[in-house]
Order: structure tokens, then sequence, then C-alpha cells
């Protein structure tokens, strides 16, 4: 129920989706939406938070564990594969959310700004450990590094809307991992 919520949500926009939409992408009743819920904006809060388990932090799970250049890499390539298979050009629910509800919503942008500072800290993790072991630059802060890295992840998310273009995407990325090594010349 909670992913074809997510599903209806995010392929339309909170804005766009209406209870009726939910009642009919969920099966659920008017009635058991608003008993479960309260209403569409808290239907809307856990649908995202579901979101949010089931694909960013399954995400930062499975890429803790490895290597600190590899996590990044692995990272970022789930992210590639995501947005070039992506039909409908959704991008990702967490920016779309950002982009669309939290300029009105304090709580909702609570809730983005906390799962953008989990994101931003694996990336400090991944690139002190780097750092550590010589893999990553140690040219730029570790906390910059982790800055520039949520920066190029949620611009690749919303290219990935508009133009998902591998050759684009591909190369924002690439441009982020040059940095990783210490300049292009490097990378090259």
């Amino acid at each position: 129920m909670l992913d074809a919520a997510v599903h209806c949500f995010w392929s339309r926009g909170y804005e766009a989706t209406s209870v009726r939409d939910l009642i009919e992408s969920t099966g659920l009743t008017g009635a058991s939406i608003y008993n479960a819920f309260g209403d569409k904006r808290a239907f809307y809060r856990k649908a995202l938070a579901h979101y949010v388990q089931g694909s960013i932090a399954d995400r930062i799970r499975r890429c803790e564990g490895m290597a600190p250049r590899a996590a990044i890499g692995a990272f970022f390539a789930e992210i590639l594969t995501r947005s070039l298979s992506d039909e409908e050009h959704k991008g990702c629910m967490l920016v779309n959310a950002a982009l669309e509800v939290t300029p009105l919503d304090a709580a909702f942008n609570g809730d983005v700004a906390d799962v953008l500072a989990r994101i931003e800290a694996f990336f400090l993790g991944r690139v002190a450990a780097g750092q550590a072991d010589g893999t990553i630059t140690s040219s730029l802060t570790a906390e910059d590094l982790a800055r520039h890295l949520l920066g190029v992840l949620m611009g690749v998310r919303v290219l990935a809307r508009v133009r998902p273009e591998r050759a684009t995407l591909e190369g924002v990325i690439g441009g982020a991992f040059a940095l990783l090594d210490g300049g292009a010349d490097r990378a090259a």
C-alpha cells in the first residue's frame, strides 16, 4: 500500500495528487486513509519516509561497508542506473519534495534536510576514510568534498528529470570523481 502511494505521489507530485488518486492507486477507502494517516499531507510524509528507507537509506547501508572510493562509486553508479532507466522521468522523490513542498512547510523542510544531512554524512565518512588511506585527495577538506558530492547528487537527480542523457549525467559524475582524485589532470 505504501509502495502504491509512493508511486502515486512520486509520479504526480504532492499538489497534483488527489485523495481520489490515492484511493485508486492504493485500494484503500477515503475513510481508511483518513483513519490511518489523518490527511493527505500526513500520508505523503509517511510515503516519503517509506521511499527514503527503501531507496536512500538502503543504498547507504549497502555502500557503507565498501572501500571508501568504491562506496562512492557504487552509490553514484546506482544513481546513474536509476536515472537512466526511469522512463517516466520522475527524478528523485526526495528532491521533488524539496522543490515542491519544503518551501511551504517547515516540517517537510526538516524531514528533507535530515535526509540530506544523512547523505552528506555518508559522503563525509567515505571521503575521510579515503583521505586516510590515500585513495581520495587531501587537497580539499573532507567536509568540502562531501558537500560537493551532495551537490552533484542533487544536480544529477534534477537533470535526470529533464535531460536524462547518459553523456550529460556521466559527465557531471565524472567531474566529481576527477575532483576526488585531485583534479582533472590526475583523473586522466
